[in-house]
């Protein structure tokens, strides 16, 4: 009997162990996750901005935008080209 009870605490802490282990991975990723996803909502902000002055210089009489006038050169990142 006494030897089954030490078997299975063995268990118990081995599973606890793997447990811990997951629960740490787990958290990176949310971590991570969060960072990407915070990176992102800044990429929306800043490009709602930017449709918004395009859509005042449109409505401004303004007809002829390159992407240049409507891209600060430090959100230029944000933009996907393919």
């Amino acid at each position: 009997m006494k030897e089954q009870l030490k078997q299975r605490l063995q268990e118990l802490r081995t599973e606890y162990t793997s447990g811990q282990k997951v629960l740490t991975e787990l958290e990176a990723k949310q971590a991570n996750l969060q960072n990407t996803l915070l990176r992102i909502q800044g990429a929306i902000q800043v490009l709602e901005e930017e449709l918004t002055k395009a859509d005042e210089l449109l409505s401004n009489g303004t007809a002829d935008l390159s992407t240049d006038d409507l891209v600060p050169a430090d959100a230029s990142h944000f933009i996907q080209t393919s």
